[in-house]
């Protein structure tokens, strides 16, 4: 097995090394005469990009294979297989893939190839010139991949495994008898958590390739944001779904409580996701008004820097963390050299290409008023490269010398918390209304028209949320600082009683309004869209999601967030969290009095130890029967679950959910004396957090599976005509925001019809 896996590692480093050499000769020899030798080199390039992908797909395949049958030959299986006994042991096998540094490596690379491949395949016939070195930038990145999995022994995932780990019979023994997955990774969430993420790193090489490639030709309309607008758009979808599948793991497997701890893994799978909040907004600007052309290059830029600064941390050694991987100096390179060359690449062809990418001939690029769309946008940008940067810096402030601001200092979760939730807010409320503005400038009559009946809407919202917060969020709080001792300690160290519940309000209003305003512009985009039909809305269902589904899934996904805010705010900022003992009796086999905490009161009912089919892991697990305020809601039944051969435990919590907060109950083992140790918390509004979440991912998804473009291949005249036709309805929508209030919204509304109508015939 290893022998083959390696063939297939040089078949795909020839592949790559082929692809790049073909794409570049074909290049340069169409520039000089178009068609002939230069097309098809151009075309060989495409085919060895398949190439490429086939023989790294081999070399997965052989990886799973290994896995799944218990195959030792190879090291890296050895030492992260699964021997688990549950249900999901196939999926934990699979997950070995990914579990370590080689493994995650070789993964990374052959979605890479993947995506790669679709581009090339895509393009292929065309032989766009745009697209062919788009592939050429892609293939460059994917080279340094392949080749270091193939020429570095730290990073080769077909390393033999020794002979001197096998006895006489051909049985694993010695330390390689003890190696395996991590059993905190044996977890549904976490074996589908890295996958996720490795989709959305490897899909964020295309749009980067795309800016690339577009500097490269020259090419500065909107083609190339068009081209790898649904590339970033899915690849963002899943990486947030890797984020939340993250989130799930830690809540549930690690037994503090939480979702979100600041821990600098965590923190690196963010730092891409929040640069391409930007990316996503700088391409709406890009391709409506064909501006934010130097900002949407360089967020490409920097959102794929940000991916290899991710890696960079986990992979690095430089913090500690519990999600992290072994540190090794060849990757650390080759993740070093990625960052500098990607930010580079990009500086470097802008200051090239300065003019090129500049501001039209009608100026959309500056910013007239404060209060307009274009500042709105700007500033959507600003906060989130700026946020990005600061979280970086910060994360890996540990290792940086002492003279630098927290240089050797390792930053607290209060000390992000005090950061990330007043910007949190105050870019939210951009976002909440930035859909009430205008391009250029906004009128006040037409804002005041936009934004009043959701305004009202958010202050009836508003005023329940706050009647919550005040009846519930408020005494828990309270009830928390007038115990004292460290979690008192730690809320004072996010500020007074006053900022750190005033930061709470302003962020539920900002709530409020963002759901409104949201809920309000998604069903006037409905609305409009079937004036268009008639206002048969059978006939524009289907329509609408396909051809505006940008403008649906954004909305959605705003709509989302403002439920995140409001869980966020209860179930991050007022958790009452206690732990203690539940004295036992082992003779009677009953605990003298109940664990309470708030309302709920936690009646033990019996415990177990199990040992599980494998003969290494025993489950030990507490019963408690739960009652709120006196009334029978539901059973926990919390484990420990216990690894005899490396020694190591892992926390199962057991929740209960409720409409407005989550009973979250840890067993921690015993003490000396036999009693159950325990860690109880109620955390309010969580559920909002999973659901903005799940709001957020159908928003981004509604928008990815949009169309794009026309159904059929249109010729140079008709070309001609639509970007005429595009800059004229530019020039309308200048014209109707300077209309009186009375008439915009139907001038819109007509405006819309004309342009569905266009787009069927199309």
């Amino acid at each position: 097995m290893p022998t083959i896996g390696l063939i297939g590692l040089l078949v795909a480093f020839a592949g790559v090394a082929v692809s790049v050499v073909c794409l570049i000769a074909g290049a340069v020899l169409s520039r000089k005469k178009p068609g002939g030798v230069g097309e098809t080199l151009t075309w060989g390039g495409h085919i060895a990009v398949l190439l490429s992908m086939v023989g790294l797909t081999v070399c997965c395949g052989i990886l799973v294979y290994c896995f799944m049958t218990g195959d030792t030959s190879i090291e890296y299986v050895v030492r992260y297989h699964s021997d688990s006994a549950s249900e999901l042991a196939w999926l934990y096998k699979l997950s070995g893939l990914w579990a370590g540094r080689e493994g995650s490596l070789l993964f990374w690379a052959w979605l890479i190839a993947v995506f790669n491949s679709v581009v090339a395949v895509r393009n292929m016939k065309r032989g766009r010139k745009l697209d062919s070195m788009a592939l050429l930038v892609s293939q460059l990145v994917l080279a340094a991949f392949v080749g270091v999995l193939l020429f570095s022994e730290s990073n080769m995932p077909f390393t033999a495994t020794a002979a001197k780990y096998f006895d006489g019979s051909g049985n694993l023994r010695g330390e390689a008898a003890l190696w395996g997955m991590n059993t905190l990774l044996e977890h549904w969430a976490m074996a589908i958590h890295p996958p996720t993420l490795f989709v959305g790193y490897a899909g964020l090489t295309i749009p980067f390739a795309y800016a690339i490639a577009a500097i490269i030709v020259n090419d500065s309309s909107k083609e190339w944001v068009v081209r790898s607008q649904r590339y970033t758009l899915f690849s963002w979808l899943f990486l947030g779904v890797g984020i939340g599948l993250g989130a799930v793991w830690a809540y549930v497997v690690l037994g503090w409580g939480g979702y979100w701890g600041w821990d600098p893994v965590e923190n690196a799978s963010l730092l891409s996701w929040i640069v391409g909040v930007a990316l996503i907004h700088s391409f709406t600007v890009y391709r409506q008004r064909g501006a934010f052309k130097r900002w949407s290059v360089m967020c490409a830029c920097l959102t794929f820097a940000f991916v290899i600064v991710g890696t960079f941390i986990s992979r690095s050694g430089l913090v500690q963390s519990v999600h992290a991987f072994e540190g090794d100096p060849v990757s650390l390179a080759l993740f070093g050299v990625l960052i500098g060359a990607s930010i580079l690449a990009g500086i470097v062809g802008l200051i090239v290409r300065w003019k090129s990418f500049g501001p039209s001939d009608s100026g959309v690029d500056d910013v007239e008023n404060m209060l307009s769309k274009d500042a709105a946008y700007y500033f959507n940008n600003v906060i989130m490269v700026v946020f990005a940067v600061l979280l970086a810096y910060l994360t890996v402030s540990s290792a940086l010398p002492s003279q630098l601001p927290f240089g050797g200092q390792t930053v607290s979760a209060g000390t992000y918390n005090a950061i990330a939730r007043p910007l949190g807010v105050i870019y939210l409320a951009i976002l909440a209304v930035c859909p009430l503005l205008s391009w250029g400038r906004t009128e006040g009559k037409q804002f005041w028209k936009r934004a009043r009946i959701p305004g009202i809407c958010a202050i009836v919202l508003f005023a329940v949320l706050l009647f919550y917060f005040i009846t519930y969020l408020l005494p828990s709080y309270d009830a928390i600082l007038a115990a004292g001792g460290t979690e008192a300690e730690g809320l004072l160290e996010q500020g007074p009683s006053w900022y750190y519940n005033g930061v709470a309000v302003v962020g539920l209003l900002v709530a409020s309004l963002l759901f409104f305003n949201s809920l309000f512009m998604l069903g006037r985009a409905i609305r409009g869209y079937q004036k268009g039909h008639g206002g048969n809305v059978l006939a524009a269902g289907w329509g609408m999601l396909v051809n505006r589904a940008s403008t649906f899934g954004g909305f959605i996904a705003h709509l989302g967030m403002a439920v995140i805010l409001v869980g966020l705010i209860g179930s991050s900022m007022y958790v009452t969290e206690k732990t203690g003992y539940v004295k036992y009796d082992a003779e009677s086999d009953t605990a003298s009095e109940p664990f309470v905490i708030q309302d709920f009161e936690l009646r033990y009912t019996g415990n177990s130890i199990e040992p599980q089919a494998n003969d290494d892991d025993i489950m030990y697990t507490v019963n408690f029967d739960v009652y709120k305020n006196g009334e029978f809601v539901g059973a926990v039944s919390p484990t420990v679950q216990f690894v005899q051969s490396t020694q190591q435990q892992k926390l199962v919590a057991s929740v209960i959910s409720f409409p407005t907060e989550d009973l979250f109950v840890v067993y921690r083992g015993v003490n000396e004396d036999g009693d159950f140790s325990m860690d109880v918390r109620v955390n309010p509004l969580i559920s909002e957090v999973w659901i903005g979440f799940g709001l957020l991912m159908a928003g981004i998804l509604v928008a990815t599976l949009g169309r794009r473009g026309a159904k059929r291949k249109l010729s140079e005249g008709e070309e001609d005509k639509i970007e005429l036709a595009e800059k004229g309805v530019d020039r309308v929508k200048e014209d109707v925001e300077k209309l009186g209030e009375d008439a915009v919204e139907d001038v819109v509304d007509n405006a819309g019809a004309v342009e569905n109508a266009a787009e069927e015939i199309l």
